[in-house]
C-alpha cells in the first residue's frame, strides 16, 4: 500500500517524493451524537484509519493550483485560481470545488497561496457518512496553508476547513468532522462540546471492536433534507427564546420531535462517555439503539436499509448499533466483542445482502491520531 501510493502520487507530481510535502487527514465515525453539533451540543466521534492523503509541490508559473486526484471515487485533474476568486460551487469536476473552496477560505483570511501542484488520494468511501469531504477539506487546508506560510491553530484550521466545505457544497454543516480529524487520538473517541469546542479524549475498551458497515445506499447531503432539519432546529430554538437547542430541557421539547431528538441525544452522548470512562460496557449497546430509534422516529433521517442493518447486526450479536453521520443512507456503526467480530459481521452482511439486494461493505475501524504532516516512512 505504501509503495503504491508513493509511486502514484510522485508520478503525478512529476517531483521526487522527498521534495514534496505530504499531508493526511483521517475520516471519522461518530459513535453517538448526530445532528447535535450545529445545535451547540455534544458529539463523540473518533478519527479512523481511512484517510485522505495530499502531496504538494511548487507549481508551474501562472498563479494556478493544479490538482490531480487518483482515488476510485475521485479522479481526474483540475486547475483553480490560486487567489481564490470565482464561484467555488461552479468548478468541475465536483471534487475540484473543495480545492476552490479551500483557496477562497484562505484568501478570506488574508493568505496568499503560490502556484502549486497537488496530488490527492483517499481511502475514505464517498457518500458513506464517514466524512470523506471533510477529510479532503482538512488535508487540502493543511497543504495549502503550509504552501502560503499561513499559520492557524487547530481550531482555526477546523473553522477554515468548514468554510471551504460550505463554499464547495452549499451545505451548512457543523464542526464535528473537522475537529475529529484535527484532534484525533489513537485508541480514543473524542467527547466534543460543540459550543466551547472543548475536546476530551475518552479511551475505548480494548475488548470491543468498532464495526462500520456501509449500507450500499450512498447519501448526498446537498440533495438531502439536511438543511431542512437544521433549519427546524434553529426555528425551535428561536421559538423557545434560547441560543440553541443545547439549552432546552426535555419538558420544553416534549411535543417537538426534531428538538426532542437533539435534547435526548445530547443526554445520551454524555451517558455514553461516562459509561466508557467507568468501564460499563453493558450500558453502551442500549444507548446506541436508543440513538438510532430517535434518529429514525423523531428526526426521520434513517432509511429502511439502515434500519435493516441495525436489526441484523444486533440479531447477530452486536451490543448495539445505530446509523452514523447525517443519515439518508451511508453507514451503520456497531460495537461488538472483538473476538467475535469477524464471524458476527459475516453473518450480518450475508443476511442483509439477501434481504436488501444491496452490496454492503464492512470493516473494523481503528481509532487513529490527528491530521497533519507525514513523512514517507509514515505513509500506509
Amino acid at each position: 500500500m505504501r509503495e503504491r501510493r508513493v509511486e502514484v502520487l510522485t508520478a503525478l507530481l512529476g517531483t521526487p517524493a522527498e521534495r514534496a510535502s505530504w499531508w493526511r487527514a483521517p475520516g471519522r465515525v461518530n459513535l453517538i451524537g448526530d445532528h447535535t453539533d450545529y445545535c451547540d451540543g455534544y458529539v463523540l466521534p473518533m478519527a479512523i484509519d481511512r484517510d485522505c492523503l495530499v502531496a504538494a509541490a511548487p507549481g508551474p508559473p501562472g498563479g494556478a493550483v493544479r490538482v490531480t486526484a487518483v482515488s476510485a471515487d475521485c479522479e481526474g485533474a483540475v486547475d483553480v485560481r490560486a487567489d481564490g476568486r470565482g464561484d467555488s460551487a461552479a468548478v468541475e469536476p465536483p471534487w475540484g470545488r473543495f480545492v476552490a473552496g479551500t483557496l477562497a477560505a484562505l484568501a478570506a483570511l488574508g493568505a496568499r497561496v503560490p502556484a502549486t501542484r497537488l496530488a490527492v488520494a483517499s481511502t475514505v468511501p464517498v457518500g458513506s457518512g464517514l466524512s470523506s469531504s471533510s477529510a479532503l477539506a482538512v488535508a487540502l487546508m493543511l497543504a495549502l496553508a503550509d504552501r502560503s506560510g499561513f499559520v492557524l491553530d487547530r481550531r482555526a484550521l477546523a473553522r477554515a476547513a468548514l468554510d471551504a466545505e460550505v463554499r464547495a457544497t452549499g451545505v451548512p454543516g457543523g464542526l464535528m468532522d473537522q475537529l475529529a480529524a484535527l484532534f484525533g487520538r489513537a485508541g480514543h473517541a473524542l467527547l466534543i462540546d460543540c459550543r466551547s469546542l472543548a475536546i476530551r479524549p475518552v479511551a475505548l475498551p480494548r475488548t470491543l471492536a468498532v464495526v462500520v458497515v456501509h449500507s450500499g445506499l450512498p447519501r448526498t447531503l446537498a440533495g438531502s433534507a439536511y438543511a431542512e432539519r437544521r433549519a427546524a432546529c434553529e426555528a425551535a430554538a428561536a421559538r423557545l427564546g434560547i441560543v440553541a437547542l443545547r439549552d432546552a430541557t426535555p419538558d420544553q421539547v416534549r411535543d417537538d420531535p426534531r428538538a426532542r431528538h437533539v435534547v435526548s441525544e445530547n443526554a445520551r452522548v454524555l451517558e455514553f462517555a461516562a459509561a466508557l470512562r467507568a468501564g460499563d460496557v453493558n450500558a453502551l449497546g442500549p444507548l446506541l439503539l436508543a440513538s438510532h430509534r430517535s434518529l429514525r422516529d423523531d428526526f426521520e433521517v434513517s432509511t429502511p436499509e439502515l434500519d435493516l442493518l441495525v436489526e441484523v447486526l444486533v440479531d447477530a450479536g452486536a451490543l448495539g448499533a445505530r446509523l452514523t453521520g447525517a443519515g439518508f443512507g451511508g453507514c451503520v456503526v456497531a460495537l461488538v466483542q472483538r473476538n467475535h467480530a469477524d464471524d458476527l459481521v459475516a453473518k450480518a452482511v450475508t443476511r442483509y445482502r439477501a434481504a436488501s439486494g444491496l452490496e454492503p461493505m464492512a470493516f473494523t475501524a481503528r481509532a487513529v491520531g490527528a491530521a497533519g504532516r507525514v513523512d514517507l516512512a509514515g505513509l500506509s
